[in-house]
């Protein structure tokens, strides 16, 4: 990726953040990144395409991070700390607007690719899984599989207004259930 088209991407993914993706036009993107539409379609032919990749780079990014934690010499407990830290920052500043468009708005095709990608990414965290298991650290009477159906059924939560109304941002939800999926009810620092 070019300078130019690391700009719009990266703004792109400031302003989906900020605002959702159906409310940023092209042409704010192209204002704020400093570049011509010309120069946008360039690189994308429409904004969904944009989005995608913006999703796109998010999730590699997060895969190889997620990665190298897995790998770290450290205990179990160290790594869900920072594997629960990467997911806090991994949704900083992130919006209901965006939330809304990215996993539950149909007409925009996005949720269909995000739930691609999703089946795609978690055969990556399975194996992850199931090579912490064998290092005894995480429990091996759970079954990846689980953890995926699970995972997907907490992110139905994300959009659920009766969930929504319980906390005061997205990323506060979306932490909740992170914390309440891998911890439980029981307390812990």
């Amino acid at each position: 990726m070019n300078k130019k088209q690391k700009s719009i991407t990266n703004v792109a993914k400031d302003l989906f953040y900020k605002h959702g993706f159906k409310r940023v036009s092209v042409e704010e993107i192209c204002k704020t990144a400093k570049v011509s539409k010309m120069t946008f379609y360039k690189f994308y032919p429409n904004k969904i395409e944009l989005a995608k990749s913006v999703y796109e780079m998010l999730i590699d990014k997060g895969i190889s991070d997620f990665h190298k934690i897995i790998r770290e010499n450290t205990s179990a407990e160290e790594k869900i700390k920072k594997i629960l830290q990467l997911k806090l920052e991994s949704t900083n500043n992130i919006s209901s607007d965006f939330v809304y468009d990215f996993y539950s708005d149909t007409e925009l095709g996005l949720k269909e690719f995000i739930e691609e990608k999703t089946k795609q990414v978690w055969k990556s965290v399975i194996a992850d899984f199931e090579f912490a298991q064998k290092k005894g650290w995480f429990r091996k009477d759970i079954s990846p599989s689980l953890i995926f159906i699970l995972s997907q059924k907490l992110t139905g939560l994300m959009n659920d207004p009766e969930v929504i109304k319980l906390y005061d941002s997205p990323q506060s939800v979306i932490m909740a259930l992170t914390d309440f999926f891998v911890y439980g009810i029981i307390p812990h620092k």
